[in-house]
């Protein structure tokens, strides 16, 4: 009987396919870990949804990197989408019924002339076909249900929006570049507005989700092969790359102790904010480090990685 190979700890950065949805991707990868002989015990977790009809990064979590998902979901996210422009449809993409028509057609002008005023801190209305939550149920839930939903608006950052490319039938091909909390389909239902007519997203990619970008990506027959004895370390990024966004602080082994047992390191010359801490290489727990005092927020079970 073979030995049961050690916990993976890490990312798994999966280029999702059209059609299929961030559950059912957690899935395969769970299958593959189990065909590859990690059994059930291996924690999994994404770092934020991707609508079945959109397409690109979804970063999968592993063992201790899914102390991390939570950080994912809050980092900003980059993507590619085409606005269709004449027919917006109840789900805002092309899964759902069309509601609304026009005849108008904005020109590649009048698009980019638009674009600035969606740029920067906005408020927008998310889609009632989304997973937050209305009275303990999931808006799209209820709006299948046929019941009415209306969801308050919110802010959200919109760093970066740019016309990639326009086509008079095919509409407008857009590059933004978004804070956490961002409705890729309702911006593009609100350009829409802006320019006198209704439009649907009829491609959606996300290309960048906070430090993991397509460089990192793999496809899903990538991934099945590690069910059929491919080595998961093909595929598996380290933990800390999840942290390439902020910097590291550097432990002795005394201060590695002390922060594996949650106290507070003292007399530290880094900046304020949030750090992570390695010994050597390994990665200890993410700090938060004001006035030269730094508290842990989370720490890494990591020490069979060293062994």
């Amino acid at each position: 009987m073979s030995e049961t190979p050690k916990t993976p700890h890490g990312w798994i950065i999966l280029d999702k396919p059209l059609g299929l949805g961030s559950t059912q991707a957690v899935a395969a990868v769970k299958r593959n870990l189990r065909e590859a002989g990690y059994g059930k015990k291996v924690k999994v977790g994404h770092g934020g949804t991707l609508d079945p009809l959109a397409t690109g990064i979804l970063p999968v979590a592993l063992g201790e990197a899914t102390k991390l998902t939570g950080r994912m979901l809050d980092a900003s996210k980059i993507y590619a989408f085409t606005v269709r422009f004449g027919e917006e449809t109840d789900t805002l993409d092309l899964e759902g019924k069309v509601i609304a028509t026009s005849d108008v057609r904005p020109a590649q002008a009048d698009v980019e002339a638009v674009l600035p005023r969606f740029t920067g801190p906005i408020a927008q209305v998310p889609p009632i076909y989304s997973a937050l939550k209305v009275d303990g149920e999931r808006a799209y839930d209820l709006a299948r249900a046929g019941q009415e939903v209306e969801l308050k608006s919110r802010s959200v950052t919109i760093f970066e929006l740019s016309l990639e490319r326009f086509d008079a039938e095919d509409g407008a091909t857009l590059h933004a570049h978004v804070s956490k909390g961002t409705y890729i389909r309702s911006l593009a239902r609100d350009i829409a507005q802006a320019l006198g007519t209704c439009g649907t997203v009829s491609m959606l990619r996300r290309v960048k989700a906070g430090p993991f970008d397509l460089s990192h990506a793999i496809s899903l027959d990538k991934l099945n092969e590690i069910g059929k004895g491919a080595p998961l370390e093909q595929i598996l990024l380290p933990l800390e790359v999840g942290l390439d966004d902020i910097p590291a602080i550097d432990l002795g082994s005394e201060q590695a102790r002390a922060v594996r047992q949650g106290r507070v390191l003292t007399g530290l010359s880094q900046e304020d904010g949030l750090h992570w801490a390695r010994e050597g290489i390994i990665p200890v727990a993410l700090m938060e480090l004001s006035g030269g005092e730094a508290r842990v927020v989370r720490g890494f079970n990591l020490s069979d990685v060293a062994e």
